[in-house]
């Protein structure tokens, strides 16, 4: 067999809904953004939600739009891929990183606690493999840390203490309790490229709950003209009789969905519900089977929340990075594409040069050092599946 790791899963309503886009004379930002947006509004129980062209800038974004800029403090943790962070350097803030707990992938939140001064502005919690995060903590921390909290911008002023703004980039569908995703943090940004459960080729979106003191409209057509150069009108309302002004009001970005990507959500919009659910029972199959081995696997579903089931890490309990990539390439030689999520950020070169080490990460580089993530996307067959269980078991059980 050649099983990939996480192909995009496309049917003929995905190519239909595209080729109306291309066949309707409207490609780039009009109506299938903006029906888009406003499905992802319904569902998510949000105030509004602005598409993008992925979550990196649907979360820089977000920091512009809230005033963080030089002087202020972000604090995100130290296991997340470069989006979540990077974005903080874009907008010329003092990146924190924050180790993750013992033998768990959430921020520890003592170390979060303790890394709050006056200068924090936003914590940037990581919704990761789709597993939410422990908001109630999250929200009892930033409470209790208010009064250090001082407001730059009239947004910031709404919320009178430390913001929170997840990088939900896996966990689009994720919820807690009868909450979802992207209606628990005071603002939420999903990807929906290529690898996620839910695609639009590339994309992103960015949405915020209900605050009071905030205004809505106002601050959705911020975003819009931070997405288009900070004009004033978009290509579509320019075609209007007479329309043809329009005014720079900002010297800002290029960073807007197109329809023919949003044409693509559409579709993966009406089916997702079963892409869920079939993601689900694949984890559940999983479960059964590497759980009795002594694997130590994410937990996707529990009493409290219900993740989006996008990525199936395991851990092999006493190997060696260099046994876990021979793990890879073992399960390579028999067919199955496996990955490792993540590298720590302060492993990498550009985090080193910023005078992060991974020493001081110690719980990073411990979950980091015997993970291995399995397939696992709706294009995965029973026969498949059966074929990554029999398989990973035969090469496991060599390690364990």
């Amino acid at each position: 067999m050649n099983i990939q790791f996480s192909p995009p899963d496309i049917t003929e309503a995905e190519i239909n809904e595209v080729a109306d886009t291309l066949r309707s004379g409207w490609i780039t930002t009009g109506p299938k953004t903006k029906k888009l947006e406003k499905e992802i509004t319904e569902w998510l129980g949000t105030p509004k939600t602005v598409c993008l062209n992925s979550q990196t800038a649907s979360a820089e974004t977000g920091l512009r739009l809230l005033g963080i800029g030089e002087g202020d403090e972000v604090i995100t943790c130290a296991y997340t891929y470069t989006a979540s962070a990077s974005v903080v350097c874009h907008v010329g803030a003092r990146l924190v990183l924050i180790d993750c707990q013992d033998n768990s992938l959430e921020m520890d939140y003592d170390a979060l606690e303790a890394a709050i001064t006056e200068n924090t502005k936003v914590i940037i919690p990581v919704d990761l493999g789709g597993v939410p995060c422990d908001y109630d903590r999250i929200f009892e921390i930033v409470e209790r840390k208010k009064n250090l909290f001082h407001a730059n911008s009239d947004i910031q002023a709404a919320f009178g203490r430390i913001i929170v703004m997840t990088d939900g980039a896996h966990a689009f569908g994720a919820s807690v309790g009868d909450k979802m995703i992207g209606n628990i943090s005071d603002f939420t940004t999903f990807s929906f490229h290529a690898v996620k459960n839910f695609t639009t080729a590339e994309g992103g979106a960015l949405t915020w709950k209900e605050r009071e003191g905030l205004d809505y409209e106002a601050m959705y057509q911020q975003c819009q003209l931070l997405s288009l150069h900070g004009q004033s009108k978009d290509a579509l309302t320019k075609t209007q009789l007479g329309a043809w002004e329009y005014d720079i009001v900002g010297i800002w970005y290029k960073c807007n969905m197109t329809d023919v990507t949003a044409a693509i959500g559409l579709a993966q919009f009406k089916r997702y519900p079963g892409i869920l659910a079939r993601r689900k029972e694949i984890i559940g199959r999983y479960d059964v089977a590497f759980k009795p081995l002594g694997l130590d696997v994410m937990k996707h579903y529990t009493d409290k929340y219900k993740s989006s089931g996008h990525l199936y890490i395991t851990r092999v309990p006493g190997i060696t990075p260099e046994q876990r990539n021979e793990i890879i390439i073992k399960m390579a030689e028999r067919g199955v594409a496996c990955n490792v999520h993540y590298k720590p950020l302060p492993m990498h070169t550009a985090y080193k040069k910023m005078g992060f080490g991974i020493k001081d990460y110690p719980n990073a580089y411990a979950y980091f050092a015997n993970e291995v993530t399995l397939p696992l996307h709706t294009k995965l067959t029973n026969e498949e599946v059966e074929y990554v269980i029999e398989n990973y078991t035969e090469v496991v059980k060599e390690y364990i």
